[in-house]
């Protein structure tokens, strides 16, 4: 396989706080970041973004005023399709012959018509070099599988989350999961969430690990034929792996003002001094009461300072992308990561400039104390 690196200057000058810059002049879309954690890179902050054939990495320290593209891949089977919904993760501790800081990327790679594949590639230092490593799951006809998201649970094992069509005669869509001890070999999937009637499709999982030790998913629920039409979702897990009644949708997240978002929510934790901790929550749309759109639609974040249980407040997004709506770029899986001290949060999410090009922007914004 051939990787392809570069060191390419994107963002130079220091970024104020309510400044929103672009990550490159480049199309790209579906960011997903994270903060490293281990070796001599700890603190800097790790991005991805995709390009339909090929996934940049960029890297930026832990102010996140300004990142640098520190490598492209391409998979070899998204050489002759398409790939999307990337995700990235760091290992918090060893995995099969992987240490703890190994660097994880997964993504939906192929075609509904010829077959569709999770794969994962890693990375030994820091995101600059990458190299194939699996596959942690594969459609089981022409439906799609979607939007992977890594987590290791309570026994250590490494968890593959998706989305799967594949099980179109019973389920439109489910999510699922698969486990392995090497990140290598990897078991049958199984269920998540897997609801009724068939229409309804549970996708976009995000998974965490809290102060405590439990471990907290929101996803959304898209197909119901109410106005909570893709609203987010959470449950909970004590051990990383057993997620309860999958036939249950869950608990709705709402903020006390009644809103909510609809489609791609994504979570980011944030200290705030006790075990349960604090989730920031952000999703492509905001939504009103009504169900109709809200009219601080892309310009709000919700947080709760009780592990995600219980009320939510909202916050201003330090991206407003006003124009959200039901497409794959304004403000579609908008990516959150927390300042190391828990009182800013850096936003990452794409929307079209003035060329009609669609592209990811970055910016920083305060967390309120609690209220």
């Amino acid at each position: 396989m051939i990787i392809v690196c570069a060191l390419l200057l994107c963002v130079a000058s220091p970024a104020s706080a309510a400044e929103v810059k672009a990550l490159s002049g480049e199309e790209s879309r579906y960011p997903h970041a994270i903060r490293l954690e281990h070796g001599r890179n700890a603190g800097d902050i790790l991005v991805s973004v995709n390009k339909w054939t090929q996934t940049e990495i960029y890297r930026g320290n832990r102010h996140g005023r300004s990142f640098r593209r520190a490598a492209v891949f391409t998979d070899t089977l998204a050489a002759t399709s398409f790939m999307c919904c990337a995700h990235l993760y760091e290992l918090p501790s060893p995995v099969g012959d992987m240490p703890a800081g190994t660097v994880l990327w997964a993504g939906s790679v192929g075609t509904k018509e010829h077959g569709m594949e999770i794969r994962i590639w890693r990375s030994p230092d820091a995101g600059t070099t990458w190299s194939y490593l699996s596959t942690c799951a594969s459609s089981a006809n022409r439906g799609g599988i979607w939007e992977p998201e890594f987590s290791v649970d309570a026994s250590g094992r490494l968890v593959c989350h998706f989305a799967d069509e594949s099980f179109g005669v019973s389920h439109s869509q489910v999510l699922a999961r698969t486990v392995s001890a090497d990140g290598v070999h990897w078991s049958a999937k199984e269920f998540t969430v897997a609801l009724s009637p068939r229409g309804y499709r549970p996708g976009m999982a995000h998974v965490r690990r809290m102060p405590g030790g439990s471990y907290y998913m929101t996803y959304e629920v898209c197909g119901q034929r109410s106005q909570y039409f893709c609203e987010a979702y959470y449950r909970t897990s004590a051990d990383g792996w057993n997620w309860g009644d999958r036939a249950a949708f869950g608990t709705q997240l709402h903020s006390r003002e009644g809103r909510y978002f609809a489609h791609t929510p994504s979570i980011a934790l944030a200290p705030n001094g006790t075990p349960a901790g604090r989730v920031v929550l952000i999703g492509q749309m905001l939504m009103h009461s009504s169900g109709k759109i809200d009219e601080a639609n892309g310009a709000r974040l919700f947080v709760n300072d009780n592990g995600g249980v219980g009320e939510w407040y909202e916050a201003p997004a330090p991206v407003a992308v006003p124009q959200a709506r039901d497409v794959n770029c304004p403000n579609y899986h908008p990516a959150l990561l927390t300042s190391l001290d828990g009182k800013s949060v850096l936003e990452f999410t794409s929307d079209f400039n003035a060329a009609g090009a669609c592209v990811t922007q970055f910016a920083s914004g305060a967390l309120p104390a609690h209220p």
